[in-house]
């Protein structure tokens, strides 16, 4: 007599279906992770550059016409010169609370880059539990 229990087919059947629901959501998966990593770099670059230049102090050119040799001259925005200082005060707060969070935002981006690069140093190797059991 044998020590192991018979499946029946239902049982191998259904199975079988499982594993290959598991393996056409893990090929889903490894397709999105793809696509991420092949786009997200282009779109942080993107993000990144279209914030730097919204916070880029646009200075007044001189006109070459006007004679002024005395370098770049301050436009006149219409608002008094105190609210001025305190938007400028605003502007450099915002500039050193975003330098000093810049070494945690690296350490963060680098350490989740390794871990893809660990999802993705697995060279093809598919997890037993994963592969078609070959019936010949």
């Amino acid at each position: 007599m044998s020590s192991q229990p018979r499946r029946d087919d239902g049982q191998v059947g259904a199975y079988e279906e499982q594993v290959l629901k598991l393996e056409l959501e893990l090929e889903e998966m490894a397709q999105k992770l793809l696509d991420y990593r092949t786009t997200l770099p282009g779109k942080l670059n993107s993000t990144i550059s279209s914030l730097l230049q919204s916070q880029r102090l646009v200075l007044p050119v001189p006109d070459a016409d006007a004679g002024v040799s005395q370098g770049l001259m301050r436009e006149t925005t219409g608002l008094p010169v105190a609210a001025e200082a305190e938007k400028l005060q605003l502007l450099k707060q915002k500039i050193l609370s975003n330098a000093t969070a810049m070494p945690v935002v690296l350490n963060r981006l680098k350490e989740y880059m390794a871990r893809i690069d660990a999802l993705d140093s697995s060279n093809g190797i598919i997890h037993p539990a994963f592969e078609m059991k070959r019936t010949s």
